[in-house]
């Protein structure tokens, strides 16, 4: 599917490099069961490998030239559904409840797109992603590293993530400025310690990482007193991003509960 030119609007950056692509496909693992989507598939280098071993396959293109070229090229395979839409609203929960998510992501869409689809996280087997290399460190860091901040743990509070590979810019046409790398994200076991009410997760985490520089005594003072802090096993003299996915979820429910 050749002849498109890349449209800076839409952050589009096609991956051409087949060894990439057998190494993506290969870290998927499709079997013949499985329904897969694949979030803009651009000119179609990961489609094709991913239709020869999916069940079923799901593609969200919103650039509608490729949308079109995409429902042209499977216009005679049931098994593969075009869907001309926006991926930061697309119902991915209407799809059914074992739905397994891959994309090349563009780089100015990456964060909101993965915060929408934590939304949807309950109709999601995992979801492997192409991302800028900079975003898949964040998702992945430990706690007290500079990397960890509020995407870390809201990611990492539902999946536990892992960087899979990096991918040189020369994989890429046109080549974007900076690397790559594939992140693959599993949903956490029925055992995990999850947020009661994620809102309250989430208000947490943008007051603390917000104002990541001030103590967690002076960032959440209009959240949470000290004596809560300590009693959750958070010193309040800390900051942020020294404070662990789990205990970030105790704090949130504690505060749930309390206020219930």
């Amino acid at each position: 599917m050749q002849g498109h030119r890349a449209r800076k609007r839409f952050g589009q950056h096609f991956l051409i490099d087949p060894g990439v692509v057998d190494a993506i496909v290969s870290a998927i693992a499709p079997r013949p069961g499985d329904a897969l989507l694949e979030i803009g598939p651009g000119t179609g280098a990961l489609t094709e490998a991913l239709a020869r071993r999916a069940g079923r396959l799901h593609l969200v293109e919103l650039d509608r030239d490729l949308a079109e070229r995409q429902r042209q090229r499977w216009r005679n395979d049931e098994r593969v559904t075009v869907h001309e839409a926006d991926a930061l609203a697309f119902d991915y929960s209407a799809l059914g409840t074992r739905l397994r998510v891959v994309g090349n992501l563009p780089y100015n869409v990456s964060t909101p797109l993965l915060f929408h689809l934590l939304e949807h996280r309950d109709s999601l087997i995992d979801m492997h992603f192409m991302l800028q290399k900079e975003v898949v460190d964040r998702i992945a860091a430990a706690p007290g590293s500079k990397r960890y901040g509020r995407l870390s743990v809201a990611l990492q509070t539902w999946f536990e993530a892992g960087a899979l590979f990096d991918v040189p810019p020369e994989a890429f046409d046109p080549r974007p400025a900076v690397h790559s790398a594939v992140l693959r994200l599993l949903p956490r076991g029925e055992d995990a310690l999850l947020p009661d009410d994620p809102a309250v997760l989430n208000r947490l985490l943008t007051a603390a990482f917000g104002q990541r520089r001030k103590t967690l005594r002076n960032a959440l003072g209009n959240v949470v007193d000290a004596s809560t802090l300590s009693e959750t096993g958070i010193d309040p003299g800390a900051r942020a991003e020294t404070v662990d996915p789990q205990t970030w979820v105790r704090l949130a429910n504690r505060i749930a509960d309390e206020t219930s």
